[in-house]
């Protein structure tokens, strides 16, 4: 409603003006009833009333962004809808309805939204719009490209499920009903011939690729998710595009994969660009979208195990095999980054550091198509100071490495020589070196006992300064004081 109530107030203060209504409806009319069918198209294949759709894709956040007071990091959700929204109650940041509730907090999920689950575009849906409200709350939601996107923009499908299919043909069959809509603007010359393009991509049968007895699709050629999902695509322009690849937040490094000391060499900044003209459409090197009919191929640094989205360097179960030199290397090269959390390989024993707590992992399996794994996130305060994993039900863990760094961190911070302490605060070291099996109402108590006895002793030291004062006066002749 808001949007068609702008829709009509902006055309009634046109008609106003004798000279508006030409310029009106040349200029402004067909972006605005673009705007309102995605709007309607939206609403009905979601089933609630969302935002209203971009127009354009947002441009891509800065690489750096400063630090946050609460940060949390979300794994690879793979097309599980349910889990998604149990990970983000987990995280306090939305409420049992699904609406953001987190403030200020900033959230980045680590990619891979697409294959091996049924709700892909759904969850889509869910992210671009808590997105949207974290924003208006002074919060943020980052989602990052995993390896998942790159593989389907890139005409990979095998992972895609037979129910992801379905879900797709749905999709479709409402994307195509409002690309008609919009072509039935006359005076939407270049809407109606991008519709009319639109629709000849997409009509395709809506019937999905048989699928196997996991769940998969047999046939790695899926004409629905080439229409949609191919480089400059509906579903690529308006979901992936606008995502980053690599992102700083604070000391915090995130990426997929992982980033090698030759993707710093190649330059960050770079890479998000780069992934952001291939997702849109654009040649390398060019501005404008392929018109050949040949799907463009992804970037170097999107393929192959050294990928920033394929790689596991830092990712072994087994911390003995991860390049804990690279990984320092990298973050050394990075100005203010101290750790660098990543996805895409699954933690058998959850959310867990490794390198001394320079890289953290936060893929768990969570998907039931992935492993059904327990639902956990990762949450950072104090720009890196304070790292637990929350688990449902369960108690919040601060993480073995991080203990030991903070550990490392106050032994080499302490100075040499350290000043005396007061006298009250001798008395409540003796309690530290106690036996550690004493319980808290022990300690406790023991502290309030020798307090006690310090406030006694300081009582008596002071009568007998007065009297000893008394004393000396009572010698000396002087008055007592009034």
């Amino acid at each position: 409603m808001g949007l068609l109530s702008s829709l009509m107030g902006t055309w009634g203060a046109a008609a106003a003006d004798t000279a508006a209504p030409a310029s009106f409806c040349e200029a402004q009319f067909p972006q605005m009833f673009a705007n309102f069918v995605d709007h309607v198209v939206d609403t009905a294949y979601t089933g609630s009333c969302i935002a209203d759709p971009d127009p354009e894709p947002k441009e891509l956040p800065p690489l750096r962004l400063p630090a946050a007071k609460r940060l949390v990091a979300i794994g690879d959700l793979h097309g599980d809808l349910s889990k998604a929204l149990r990970a983000f109650r987990l995280a306090g940041l939305i409420d049992h309805k699904g609406q953001w509730s987190g403030g200020d907090a900033v959230c980045v999920q680590v990619g891979d939204i697409l294959d091996r689950g049924d709700q892909e575009i759904k969850l889509l849906f869910l992210l671009e719009r808590l997105q949207r409200q974290a924003q208006a709350a002074g919060g943020a939601l980052h989602v990052l490209n995993g390896n998942h996107e790159t593989m389907n923009v890139g005409g990979n499908f095998r992972y895609a499920t037979a129910g992801a299919d379905l879900e797709m043909a749905a999709w479709k069959r409402w994307h195509q009903f409002g690309q008609r809509l919009k072509s039935k603007c006359s005076s939407c010359s270049d809407t109606a011939a991008a519709a009319a393009a639109s629709i000849d991509a997409a009509s395709v049968p809506d019937t999905p690729a048989p699928g196997s007895s996991s769940g998969r699709s047999s046939k790695q050629y899926n004409p629905m998710r080439e229409a949609a999902l191919r480089p400059g695509g509906p579903i690529t322009r308006r979901f992936f595009a606008p995502h980053p690849t690599v992102l700083q937040v604070g000391s915090t490094l995130f990426v997929h994969g992982g980033v090698l000391p030759s993707h710093v060499e190649y330059g960050l900044e770079r890479i998000n660009r780069e992934t952001r003209d291939w997702l849109m459409g654009k040649p390398a090197g060019g501005s404008s979208s392929s018109s050949s009919g040949k799907r463009l191929p992804p970037p170097e640094f999107l393929r192959g195990a050294d990928a920033v989205v394929w790689a596991r360097d830092y990712s072994a179960r087994d911390e003995d095999r991860c390049d804990c030199d690279k990984l320092q290397q990298v973050l050394e090269s990075l100005p203010g980054a101290q750790r660098m959390v990543v996805g895409h390989t699954i933690q058998d024993r959850g959310i867990n550091g490794a390198c001394g707590g320079r890289v953290l992992r936060v893929d768990v399996g969570l998907s039931a198509g992935c492993g059904n794994g327990e639902v956990q996130v990762l949450e950072i305060t104090q720009d890196g100071h304070h790292i637990v994993r929350l688990r449902e039900n369960k108690e919040p863990q601060v993480l073995p490495a991080q203990q030991q760094q903070e550990a490392a961190q106050q032994q080499q911070q302490q100075p040499l020589l350290q000043p005396a302490p007061a006298p009250q605060h001798r008395i409540l070291q003796r309690v530290a070196y106690q036996q550690q099996s004493d319980s808290v109402a022990q300690q406790q108590q023991q502290q309030g006992n020798l307090l006690a006895r310090w406030f006694r002793e300081q009582q008596q030291e002071q009568q007998q300064e007065i009297s000893s004062n008394s004393r000396s006066r009572a010698q000396h002749g002087d008055p007592s004081p009034a």
